[in-house]
């Protein structure tokens, strides 16, 4: 199934594919870790196999936008319990507030999910009681395109140009373990103990 360093390379790009386009696969949620040791869950919205690059989703104002700012070294750890499959991920981050690919993003998201990004206080903001920080006359309900004006200038696209993977198959004949660093938009990889 995984005879060659090729075949993992191009199961991982599919795994990455399927995770950004299918909100059941368990790929879809992979915990994204800044350089300042700060870890979250995030939604894996694409996968470019020709770039090597994700994309997720942010508020600007969130502390990860700040630290990505500072550092964009980013880890992404993919993780799908029924294949018995890890996936380590290093790369640069970078935060996009304008620009097509942020249009487009902004463009094909949801009301719902744009609705996120009309928080009164930036993600992480401390309160006094428990909130989900959205104004009371958008809570529980999908507002119209007028409603959304605001909530475009807290919306960015956080895109992870990868250029390390560790990749872990747990086996009980014996796991199975490979690495691949990319460079000059080349992969090159080799076996490592498990």
């Amino acid at each position: 199934m995984f005879a060659t360093l090729d075949d993992i390379r191009k199961d991982i790009a599919a795994r990455l594919a399927d995770a950004a386009s299918n909100r059941r696969a368990a790929m879809h949620t992979p915990v994204v870790a800044t350089a300042d040791a700060d870890v979250r869950v995030m939604v894996l919205r694409e996968f470019d196999a020709q770039r090597w690059t994700l994309r997720f989703h942010t508020d600007v104002r969130s502390p990860k936008c700040a630290a990505i700012a500072a550092n964009a070294a980013v880890g992404v750890l993919l993780y799908d319990p029924r294949a018995k499959m890890q996936i380590r991920a290093r790369g640069a981050a970078q935060v996009l507030t304008q620009g097509r690919v942020v249009e487009e993003a902004w463009a094909a998201s949801s009301e719902y999910a744009r609705r996120c990004y009309l928080a009164v206080d930036a993600p992480g903001a401390r309160v006094a009681e428990p909130t989900s920080g959205l104004p009371e006359a958008v809570e529980g309900v999908r507002p119209d395109e007028e409603t959304l004006l605001p909530a475009r200038e807290n919306f960015a696209v956080l895109l992870v140009e990868l250029t390390a993977l560790d990749w872990l198959y747990l086996a009980h004949d014996g796991h199975r373990r490979a690495q691949f660093m990319r460079k000059d938009g080349e992969w090159g990889g080799g076996w490592a103990v498990p």
